[in-house]
């Protein structure tokens, strides 16, 4: 199995990412250190995490250190709620390689089709309605100018990738979305995949002990634990295993040092044909719902709103 994905820009995306979101103050530097010293050489970044900078000061002493250069990360972030107006979006990637200390970013998303009004907190009562149109042609001029080597977009269903690939001029790259044995995604993953878009999955090993984890993890599923124990890897290892054969990066997160090398070593093995089929049969959940987007007066009454009755 390749260590990275081409996208449609012709770049390589790496196979595996390290993810960051809502990772601890003071904790997320040793991670990001420690991951890229393990091989990673993708850091999944946003400004919604509230950590850039503790990011920035760590890429840093990695070049510093002589560790990486920064021709040999993949760095991605993305764009905050607040600055989807047009005018905003340029301003919103600026303050993000400001933290991050860098010049340019490999891949800049929509984080997810939700807008506020600038400056406002992200409750329900602030959402506004969106303009994709608008904000994605802002985001073609930042491909355009290089700040953002590849763009595309985070948490968009199948009937927002056909709306927005019915106007966009510059395909979007990547989608990135929840996406483990336990919430395949296939109707979205193939839609992505006959249009040149690279599914990405944040949360590849759900989302257990999370404040927004709904529903039984996949993890201790009886089908999952057999295939776990039938390869003698752990279940975190054959979750992202079955992410990469599936076609799709994984970004899972850790700040436990032995974790994150164990979460690096899925490439010299492979899932047997055989056991790939028995993850058909692992009942299907999403553990990210969202309903803190939710407000009786807000853009979106029900969950249903938000994903489009994608559930």
């Amino acid at each position: 199995m390749a260590g990275s994905f081409v996208l449609n820009t012709g770049a390589r995306m790496p196979s595996v990412g390290l993810g960051t979101a809502k990772t601890e103050p003071g904790a997320v530097g040793e991670a990001v250190y420690a991951a890229v010293k393990a091989g990673y050489r993708h850091i999944d970044c946003a400004p919604a995490y509230r950590n850039e900078k503790e990011i920035g000061l760590a890429l840093k002493k990695l070049f510093e250190d002589c560790v990486v250069k920064r021709e040999d990360l993949f760095i991605s972030s993305k764009l905050w709620s607040g600055n989807h107006a047009p005018e905003d979006v340029t301003e919103g990637i600026d303050t993000t390689l400001e933290d991050l200390q860098q010049e340019y970013l490999d891949l800049f998303l929509i984080h997810a089709p939700v807008r506020t009004k600038k400056g406002a907190i992200r409750t329900a009562e602030n959402y506004i309605p969106l303009n994709i149109p608008a904000t994605w042609e802002a985001m073609e001029k930042l491909y355009v100018s290089g700040k953002a080597r590849a763009i595309g977009v985070s948490n968009f269903s199948c009937k927002r990738m056909e709306d927005l690939l019915a106007i966009a001029r510059v395909t979007p790259a990547v989608n990135q979305v929840e996406s483990h044995p336990g919430w395949q995604q296939m109707k979205l993953r193939e839609l992505c995949q006959s249009n040149g878009v690279h599914l990405s999955a944040y949360s590849p090993l759900g989302r257990p002990g999370s404040p927004a984890f709904t529903g039984p993890s996949f993890l201790i599923n009886p089908i999952f634990i057999y295939i776990a124990e039938k390869l003698q890897k752990t279940p975190a290892q054959v979750a992202l295993r079955w992410g990469l054969q599936m076609g799709q990066s994984v970004l899972p997160k850790s700040i436990n040092e032995t974790r994150i090398r164990e979460n690096f070593n899925i490439f010299d093995w492979s899932i047997p044909e055989d056991l790939m089929s028995k993850f058909s049969e692992i009942p299907q959940n999403k553990t990210l719902r969202a309903e803190f987007v939710v407000h009786p007066q807000g853009i979106y009454k029900t969950v249903d709103d938000f994903w489009d009755g994608e559930i």
